[in-house]
């Protein structure tokens, strides 16, 4: 029995150390596609948790945003009032001046264009620092995900410090130079209008996109130029020599120009005054109701329209706008800008592109 059976053996016996060496190179090939596989794994497990850990910090960063433009808002808001300061001329009318008309007059002009720079820089503010707190969000996820503990930074305090002091442009010379340039339009679209001709709410927001358009499309400077210094090398002449931290600022400063003249930019701006403007058109409109009585006027498909009001009473209720526009209690308003599907999802390109690891190569 022994003996036939290794007769068989070794009649196959090539046949056996093929097989044997099939048997062996499958064991050996499953062994080494379970190491891939669980290399794979791995891979995918640390990106997976890479990735959560990164959304995790956005979604704080965008919290962290929203949060500042409300507490600067009212910096905002007291900058406008300053300098566009109705309220002394609201004072001066009570004492029943010989020049009442004039002063009337220069109460139309101011109110307007203060609840008009409201809303542009309302919008302006909420916009750069989406910007500009993404581009110190990526870069300090790049910092704390390399483990540098603070030696060679992306963006060290000092340099975080002096970027986001550049803010102090558009509440600054920016606005003062918006103010002028809108003050102008609104000159130009309400100067002649008599303070006893009555507006529809359609007339009002008729006027409102003149004056849009005069400020876009015929100020020799784009809005850009009010939310940054148009002088890069500002920074350069102020310091005694240029410091490490002085050369990463103005790489931030010059990042941040590159995002503010991109397309995408502009059209995620445009969005926001359109809706800034919109919302400041429903505001108005809770004063250019019908009369709760008047059911021929309620039920016309364009009550709206039929309502009319002369200018002299349209121009407190303009002028108290302000309070609504730069509240930092969040109002329909603010919100409407802060929870902007378009501005999300730019503040989330600009935290995309500054939070890439060969950002570091940079």
């Amino acid at each position: 029995m022994f003996s036939s059976t290794w007769n068989f053996i070794k009649r196959h016996k090539r046949k056996f150390l093929f097989a044997g060496a099939v048997v062996g190179g499958v064991y050996f090939l499953g062994k080494y596609a379970q190491k891939k596989l669980q290399e794979i794994q791995e891979k995918e497990a640390t990106e997976y948790i890479a990735q959560a850990r990164r959304q995790f910090h956005f979604e704080s960063n965008q919290r962290t945003c929203n949060m500042t433009v409300l507490s600067m808002l009212p910096s905002l808001r007291e900058a406008i009032v300053n300098q566009l300061n109705s309220e002394s001329l609201t004072a001066l009318l009570k004492t029943k001046p010989a020049n009442k008309l004039e002063i009337w007059e220069d109460l139309k002009i101011i109110s307007f264009t203060r609840t008009v720079v409201a809303v542009y820089s309302t919008c302006l503010l909420v916009v750069l620092l989406r910007v500009q707190l993404n581009i110190i969000g990526g870069y300090l996820y790049l910092d704390n995900s390399v483990g540098k503990n603070g030696t060679n930074a992306l963006a060290p305090p000092d340099v975080q410090q002096q970027y986001l002091s550049s803010i102090q442009h558009l509440l600054g010379d920016g606005l003062t130079e918006l103010m002028t340039v809108v003050k102008t339009a609104v000159q130009n679209s309400l100067g002649r209008v008599s303070l006893k001709q009555s507006l529809s709410l359609l007339e009002l927001e008729q006027q409102l996109s003149w004056i849009r358009a005069e400020v876009e499309a015929g100020s020799e400077r784009p809005l850009s130029w009010y939310m940054l210094a148009d002088d890069e090398n500002a920074l350069a002449e102020q310091a005694c020599g240029l410091t490490e931290n002085d050369v990463m600022t103005i790489k931030l400063l010059n990042e941040t120009r590159d995002m503010l003249d991109s397309p995408d930019f502009t059209t995620v701006l445009n969005t926001c005054l359109n809706r800034g403007f919109s919302r400041l058109l429903d505001n108005l409109a809770e004063f250019f109701r019908p009369p709760a009585g008047d059911s021929c006027l309620s039920s016309a498909p364009d009550s709206l329209s039929a309502v009319s009001l002369p200018l002299a009473k349209i121009i407190p209720i303009i002028n108290g706008q302000i309070n609504s526009i730069c509240s930092e209690t969040p109002s329909h308003y603010v919100q409407d800008l802060l929870l902007n599907d378009q501005v999300k999802e730019f503040a989330g390109i600009v935290y995309e592109t500054f939070s890439a690891p060969h950002e570091l190569q940079k």
